[in-house]
C-alpha cells in the first residue's frame, strides 16, 4: 500500500488513510474481540461500508498508523465531533492486530494525534471515550495524559454483563506542561 508520512514519530508514523487497505480494516472491525472493545461487536460491516466510509468521512481527521521501518499498517487513529466554537474534538484509536497491541504503538500514536491536534488544529481539549473493562486502553491513556471527567454508568451490554462507558479528556495545557518534561 501507498502511505504518506504526514505526522513522524520513533517508531510510527500517521498517514493518510488508503481506500486500497479496505479489506484489512474491513477484517479488523469485524473482528469479534476488536469489535467488543470498539463496541461494535453485533455490527456486521461489508467491504462496501467501510469503503463508503473511508471515502466519504467528511469533518474528520483520520489518519492510518504505519510502523516506520517496514511501512506497516498497524491501525489507525482520528479526530471527529469538531466543536470549532469550544475548540474540541474526539479521538478514536484502534490497533488492529492483537500481536502488535500492548507493545506502545497506541501510545505513541496517540500522542502523534494530539500534537497534530492541539499544534495544527488549534484544539483546547481532546476527549475520548474506552469502556470499563478495557483496562489495558484505559492504561494506555492515562499514559499518554489524560484523565477520567466522567461515566455512563451501564452503558454498554456485552455477553450478558453491563459496563460503564467511561469519558477522559486531555486540556491543550496539560498536553504542553507534558511535552515539557
Amino acid at each position: 500500500m501507498k502511505y504518506f508520512p504526514k505526522v513522524v514519530g520513533e517508531r510510527l508514523y500517521l498517514s493518510p488513510m488508503n481506500v486500497e487497505d479496505v479489506e484489512t480494516y474491513t477484517r479488523w472491525i469485524n473482528d469479534l474481540p476488536t469489535g467488543e472493545g470498539l463496541g461494535n461487536a453485533a455490527r456486521v460491516t461489508t467491504l462496501e461500508d467501510e469503503r463508503d466510509w473511508l471515502l466519504n468521512g467528511k469533518g474528520q481527521y483520520q489518519f492510518a498508523i504505519v510502523e516506520k521501518e517496514t511501512d506497516r499498517l498497524l491501525g489507525n487513529c482520528g479526530l471527529q465531533n469538531f466543536s470549532l466554537m469550544n475548540r474540541s474534538a474526539e479521538a478514536g484509536i484502534f490497533i488492529g492486530e492483537e500481536s502488535t497491541r500492548g507493545k506502545g504503538y497506541g501510545a505513541q500514536a496517540l500522542k502523534l494525534l494530539l500534537g497534530y491536534g492541539f499544534d495544527y488544529l488549534n484544539l483546547h481539549s481532546i476527549m475520548l471515550r474506552v469502556f470499563s473493562f478495557n483496562a489495558r486502553a484505559m492504561r494506555c491513556y492515562e499514559k499518554v495524559g489524560f484523565r477520567e471527567c466522567g461515566r455512563r454508568r451501564e452503558f454498554y451490554r456485552l455477553k450478558g454483563q453491563w459496563y460503564d462507558e467511561v469519558y477522559m479528556d486531555i486540556l491543550e495545557e496539560e498536553w504542553r506542561a507534558a511535552q515539557a518534561k
